[in-house]
């Protein structure tokens, strides 16, 4: 990615919005473009969080580990998607790891040190980064209660609503979700099991509430989904 790539790459974050066209300049001398097989590891737990990275193209999933060794996913990310983001804020080493999904992996890489005095000199810019980690913190804390307070039929078909709302295409009255997720992945994300997931899935394709295949999901009607 050339310079000018680069610069129209950024433009296109919300984060950096309250840039001005010399503060993008700068900001693109500073990033390095990285790249990443599918299935492979950004970062792990304990390592150093001296970076803060820019999702360009693939998916990525953020997560964890529990005691027992079963993987637990905190989000799923797309493109321009920032993350790691928490060097900036204190974190001395990661708590998560960041992973590429099923394709390649390309992202803008600084160091968080680069990105702090950025943040120093430009007011706006610490808002904005404030925010975002305060949306995330928000959603966290939405999907705490719903694993406290939902069942699992309720957690699968809540995701399902959600992500058809964000990432879906509407074809009348029907919800088209194109993705990258195992019914694991589904299950790692919404505290329940592969079984049940697919339980679920099967009962909502059997009262034609839904369709799906390996990598998409078709909601009949989201009025309907419940």
């Amino acid at each position: 990615m050339d310079h000018a790539s680069k610069v129209t790459f950024l433009r296109q974050f919300p984060l950096f919005s309250v840039l001005n066209l010399e503060e993008v300049e700068k900001l693109a001398n500073l990033v390095e473009i990285k790249r990443k097989p599918k299935y492979s590891y950004v970062y792990l737990p304990d390592e150093p969080s001296n970076h803060v990275y820019f999702l360009v193209k693939g998916t990525l999933k953020i997560g964890t580990h529990s005691s027992d060794g079963r993987e637990v996913i905190k989000a799923i990310l797309h493109p321009t998607a920032m993350f790691g983001e928490l060097g900036l804020v204190g974190e001395e080493k990661r708590q998560d790891f960041a992973k590429a999904m099923n394709e390649e992996v390309k992202m803008a890489v600084l160091k968080v040190s680069d990105f702090q005095n950025l943040m120093q000199s430009n007011h706006k810019l610490c808002l904005n980064v404030i925010k975002l980690i305060g949306d995330r913190l928000r959603r966290a804390e939405t999907r705490l209660e719903s694993l406290i307070f939902k069942d699992a039929r309720t957690r699968i078909i809540d995701f399902l609503k959600d992500s058809a709302s964000k990432r879906g295409r509407r074809i009348g009255y029907e919800m088209l979700l194109k993705h990258s997720l195992t019914q694991q992945d589904i299950a790692n994300l919404t505290g329940t099991s592969r079984q049940t997931v697919t339980s679920v899935l099967n009962e909502l394709r059997k009262s034609d509430l839904i369709y799906f295949n390996r990598r998409s999901i078709l909601i009949r009607d989201m009025a309907k989904l419940a």
